[in-house]
């Protein structure tokens, strides 16, 4: 039966990158996934191009029940460290914007730096491999898997979320959780799309693929970014990002004109250019078509005179404070995240230990911090799989 120090149950980012650490430290290491393929999520995120870290990362860029958990981790592996491994590797990144860095090549670059760390350090990797059962033993932990038994001193869970279950995501890590005690916190999905099932489904698909910048806001959290009209509803960074805080029911607040203040700028251009048609003048700020079907959609386009001051004011109210209640979302089919997971007030946020049952540790997604779109989340698994490295 063998016999080895550390096995870490995942091989994504954080299992990786936990397995690279522990190794290098002269711990024994078997990594074990069921997948064919280690770090399927690494290989498509970004577009393929890997959003591997973000320079601005801080705590307030993480959503947890326990939003104090992450600070520890983060911390004594910065974005700074991960940054440092990259260039000492020679892959070539760029920055996108607001400090999202991106490889120049591709995303598999990043997960080859990950795996030939492993073999350097002598991690060993077990892709195919399922686990029927575990133990808690005298010595630590016995599992029952498809290579045979295993026991180990410290169990790693790495297994991530929900997301995207055609990756081969599932609810294995929180399963183990509850078995060795823990409560875990309702889970769902996170940076994903809306869908649009009211009337305003047709304008979302007559303008399917454009893109626009704005302002969302949603329960005390606002983001500026892109909204980009799908078939089904409403994506891009800004729909993204507010999905994490929004709840069903929730009324989401778009203002499509960010930079002005939409009243006194109708004004100012009624007063300036009155023979002007409202589709021309929104053709200005808009694409034509979105320009020409928001005109459509919400009042009738006339010369900008005709508007009387009440129609110019809910027309202003409209630009700017567009209320839209989606139907829900996309679901775990394209989430890029799961919210919730194991609750971080049972886990020491120095050593991801377990406080149930010694020698257990969560790290990455499994655990209830989730972070802001544009590299948070890989941050979080390269800090949280370091931290429980340097432990187990």
């Amino acid at each position: 039966m063998p016999v080895t120090d550390v096995v870490i149950i995942g091989a994504g980012a954080a299992g990786l990158m936990c397995a690279l650490t522990a190794a290098a430290r002269g711990r024994r290491v078997m990594v074990i996934d069921h997948a064919n393929k280690p770090g399927k999520k690494i290989l498509m995120s970004g577009g393929g191009r890997c959003n591997f870290t973000n320079m601005y990362t801080e705590p307030a860029n993480f959503l947890s029940h326990n939003p104090h958990f992450c600070k520890s981790a983060l911390a004594r592996y910065t974005q700074w460290d991960f940054i440092a491994m990259v260039a000492k590797h020679g892959v070539p990144y760029h920055e996108k914007k607001l400090g999202q860095l991106f490889c120049d090549n591709k995303a598999s670059d990043i997960l080859e730096m990950l795996l030939e760390h492993c073999r350097d350090a002598g991690a060993s990797l077990h892709m195919d491999t399922s686990v029927q059962n575990i133990d808690r033993i005298d010595s630590g932990y016995r599992l029952q898997t498809t290579l045979g038994t295993l026991e180990c001193t410290s169990l790693v869970i790495a297994s991530g979320g929900l997301s995207i279950p055609t990756l081969g995501a599932t609810g294995f890590g929180y399963q183990v959780g509850q078995q060795f005690g823990h409560t875990l916190l309702p889970t769902r999905a996170g940076l994903v799309p809306f869908t649009i099932t009211d009337a305003l489904k047709v304008l979302c698909t007559e303008l399917s693929g454009t893109s626009v910048d704005c302002l969302v806001s949603c329960n005390d959290r606002a983001f500026r970014e892109n909204l980009l009209f799908t078939h089904r509803g409403l994506s891009g960074p800004a729909m993204l990002q507010i999905s994490s805080f929004w709840q069903p029911g929730d009324t989401l607040h778009i203002n499509l004109l960010p930079d002005h203040d939409a009243h006194e700028w109708l004004k100012q251009q009624q007063a300036e250019r009155p023979n002007s048609e409202l589709k021309t003048l929104l053709g200005e700020l808009f694409t034509k078509k979105m320009a020409t079907l928001l005109a459509e959609h919400w009042f009738t386009s006339k010369p900008l005179k005709q508007y009387t001051h009440a129609e110019l004011a809910s027309l202003a109210e409209k630009l700017a404070d567009w209320q839209v209640v989606p139907a829900g979302t996309e679901g775990y089919r394209t989430a890029e995240v799961t919210l919730g997971g194991i609750d971080t007030r049972e886990v020491s946020s120095k050593t991801m230990e377990s406080l149930k049952s010694p020698g257990l540790y969560f790290i990455g997604e499994v655990l209830d911090v989730t972070g802001h779109l544009g590299g948070f989340n890989f941050q979080w698994a390269w800090a949280s799989g370091y931290a429980a490295a340097q432990y187990v």
